[in-house]
């Protein structure tokens, strides 16, 4: 801790940085209260708050224009690699095309200023085709919003943060000792909260070659796509499918008989969005709702197979 202190204080915003560039890169290290910290210490006469938010702009516009590029190169996949590695996989992209159907980019604004949001944001942006000017008006301006503030909070409260940071340098190796302690309760507690999460998924779910089957006896489910609108878009859904979600979605599933068998898929670890969704038509009366396992890359991977086309023929 002391070290860090150091650092901040001999090289102010090559430390803010870096700091910045790593953490909108996808590590986990928190660049707001450094900021902050740089904030104090530029009220000290340390160095000027203005260097400190040119570097902290320089560093998210280097890493929020390479996600966003490669977002419109990979599409959707380079948004299930981050989600495969984020904390919480299961919702991360859904929830981001929520905000992006809500609020378009002008939820760039305040992108920063949300955990995991600020990582799959820029990407997505790519993926939805963001005019590139367009994009970059609104991460600059949310930039300046989410630093400038870090940096404003630091000068108005230097006087109690000076005195925190004496402190935290008195503590030395203790200091950083407790920040390693809270660090790893954080993702104790990420830990057990996905735990939660993945129980209330437990459900019964059906595979490909399972459905192939039941189809060749001659049953023929309601197929339901549970991705978001934004995905529905980008990816063509399984043939024949109702697309949750969209208009008319509601008056297609009011017309299917309540026992016949409904299969729900979405694109997402887990199933989690196709088990949500298969819970609330149980909800409403279906009583043989199930997931398909791996969704529409595992139903596309098997299209792609000899049984596949053996389907395609017959359909």
């Amino acid at each position: 801790m002391e070290r860090l202190i150091d650092l901040l204080q001999q090289y102010g915003p090559l430390i803010v940085f870096l700091n910045v560039l790593l953490e909108q890169a996808g590590l986990p290290l928190p660049a707001y209260p450094v900021l902050v910290v740089a904030g104090a210490l530029a009220a000290d006469g340390q160095f000027t708050w203005y260097e400190c938010l040119a570097t902290a702009v320089l560093a998210c516009l280097i890493t929020d224009s390479a996600w966003y590029l490669a977002g419109r190169t990979h599409g959707s996949r380079i948004l299930k690699t981050l989600c495969r590695i984020s904390l919480s996989p299961d919702y991360c992209v859904s929830s981001t095309e929520e905000r992006f159907r809500r609020w378009g980019s002008k939820s760039l604004l305040v992108s920063k200023f949300v955990p995991g949001f600020n990582t799959i944001a820029p990407p997505m942006s790519g993926v939805l085709r963001v005019p590139k000017g367009r994009y970059l008006v609104f991460t600059v301006v949310g930039t300046l919003l989410w630093a400038g503030s870090a940096l404003a909070l630091g000068g108005l409260f230097h006087k109690s943060i000076d005195r925190l940071l004496d402190v935290l340098a008195g503590m030395g190796t203790a200091a950083g000792i407790a920040l390693l302690l809270l660090l790893i309760l954080f993702l104790v507690a990420k830990y057990a909260e996905r735990q939660r999460f993945l129980k209330s998924l437990r459900m019964a779910r059906i595979s490909v070659d399972e459905l192939w089957d039941a189809m060749q006896r001659g049953d023929r489910p309601a197929v339901i796509d549970a991705r978001s609108p934004a995905s529905q878009a980008l990816e063509a859904p399984i043939p024949g499918a109702i697309l949750y979600g969209q208009e008319g979605h509601l008056e297609e599933l009011a017309r299917l008989p309540r026992d016949l068998p409904v299969i729900v898929y979405c694109n997402c670890p887990n199933e989690a969005t196709a088990a949500k969704v298969a819970r609330e038509l149980m909800g409403h009366g279906f009583a043989d709702v199930r997931p398909l396992v791996g969704g529409l890359d595992a139903w596309n991977a098997w299209h792609a197979s000899s049984k596949g086309q053996e389907f395609s023929t017959q359909g």
